[in-house]
């Protein structure tokens, strides 16, 4: 069985975890809120907001990856 590098494993809470791109982008399409990435690195709403311009390709890709599974769920908040 193959293991994934140590670099990668580091990086899995930030794409994966609370306040995380893939997190923060099914945030927004639950809530209905339009696509703009952005992700917390220390948990939603805590730390500094990290916005789009300062994201990295593979982030932004997790944020538009949370927000298109979200989507095709079809779970969304009802007013």
């Amino acid at each position: 069985m193959k293991t994934l590098g140590i670099d990668i494993k580091q990086k899995l809470p930030i794409m994966t975890g609370h306040g995380s791109p893939y997190d923060r982008g099914s945030a927004d399409s639950y809530y209905r809120r339009g696509m703009n990435p952005h992700y917390y690195p220390m948990g939603t709403y805590n730390g500094d907001r990290v916005e789009e311009k300062d994201m990295t390709e593979a982030e932004i890709g997790a944020y538009n990856k949370g927000y298109a599974d979200n989507e095709k769920d079809g779970d969304f908040k009802e007013w």
